[in-house]
């Protein structure tokens, strides 16, 4: 009887401690054709993404002209079969000054309760902070949301220039949302180079309520593979999406100058807040303290499935959401590219289903 009961107990152990075991399969690919014409625009420049009532927003990076754009990504066989745009709004300061007054380089996008919540990076060669902000459903200019001090363009821990604020997702507890820098600033590490480094960028929780951080993690990028051939070799973190509490989805693009079409290295890592992760939110400098980062996993690398690609080519990958539910029953992923509106060569307007395995 001993026996059973201790076999008894050591299964109940295990199935207690069973990990998940997550992984990411490509499923299909749809490209837009560039320089396409919607409601006197081009389509281009898609660098965030969000599914809200049954239609997918997108926001466009273009600082002259900022705008989001709606559409409807049509599903056949567990595949896209098209993305049909319906609907433009502009960014418009009716009352406010707020668009006017601060560098509008959008990020990321997000809907909540029929409101648009923005991310930008601001310029911080010209003294512009990064900023978060909310607008209505027409583009109008609503509110900003506090940040913490060493975000700020003049702060002494300040980001580096077009490696502030690149992204953001709805929290999984419906209570806040997140927001990622894309390279660790000034005063916390290096930008990833070709050995390994301390490069932690900030992944911070707002409180929607409050409208401020409240807590805060770390995240180490990776290193960058491919030898040189241009003077531009960069990693950093373009999406992130909470799937379930505490577990993301963190994209990571590498760009590399001098490679053409082919200058990206695009992979998905699962990142997990664990019970020894240190809250970095009170934390001025990561160089001179000790933390522990979220635990991390690789989950796809692009170069794997290059061959189903178009041209072979994984483009600029900057947004990620939840897709529809698949035929059995799995969840699906949507990726979205930022194409820079075709002024650095050939880019794509690239969309990407993937679907969530969980073994």
């Amino acid at each position: 009887m001993r026996f059973k009961v201790f076999y008894l107990v050591s299964f109940l152990v295990f199935i207690g401690c069973k990990k998940e075991k997550l992984s990411l399969k490509f499923l299909n690919e749809v490209v837009v054709k560039d320089s396409l014409i919607f409601k006197n625009t081009i389509v281009g420049g898609i660098s965030g993404i969000d599914f809200y009532n049954n239609k997918y927003y997108m926001i466009v990076d273009d600082a002259k002209n900022p705008r989001i754009l709606i559409a409807d990504i049509r599903m056949r066989n567990d595949s896209i079969k098209s993305v049909i745009f319906e609907k433009l709004i502009r960014l418009n300061d009716s009352i406010s000054q707020f668009y006017k007054e601060n560098a509008l380089d959008l990020e990321s996008i997000f809907i909540d309760n029929c409101q648009i919540n923005l991310v930008s990076e601001g310029a911080i060669i010209k003294g512009k902070d990064p900023s978060i902000f909310i607008a209505d459903i027409q583009g109008g200019f609503q509110e900003k949301v506090d940040i913490p001090n060493y975000f700020k363009a003049n702060s002494k821990e300040k980001p580096k220039h077009n490696a502030a604020f690149e992204s953001s997702t709805k929290s999984y507890d419906k209570k806040g949302f997140w927001v990622a820098m894309e390279a660790p600033i000034d005063a916390d590490g290096e930008e990833p180079t070709f050995h390994k480094t301390q490069s932690p960028i900030r992944i911070t929780y707002f409180d929607k309520l409050i409208k401020k951080a409240t807590k805060q993690f770390a995240y180490q990028l990776e290193k960058i593979d491919k030898p040189a051939k241009g003077k531009v070799n960069l990693n950093g973190v373009t999406a992130i999406l909470e799937y379930k509490e505490n577990s993301f989805f963190v994209i990571e693009r590498i760009y590399q100058s001098g490679y053409g079409s082919y200058g990206n290295t695009v992979r998905i890592f699962k990142a997990t807040i664990e019970k020894e992760s240190t809250n970095t939110l009170e934390i001025q400098s990561l160089k001179e303290q000790a933390y522990v980062s979220l635990k991390k996993e690789l989950l796809l690398d692009f170069n794997t499935v290059q061959d189903q690609l178009t041209d072979k080519i994984i483009d600029n990958i900057e947004g990620i959401t939840l897709g529809p539910k698949l035929s059995n029953g799995n969840r699906s992923i949507i990726l979205v590219s930022d194409d820079n509106f075709q002024v650095y060569g050939k880019q794509l307007n690239q969309f990407l289903l993937l679907e969530i395995v969980d073994k």
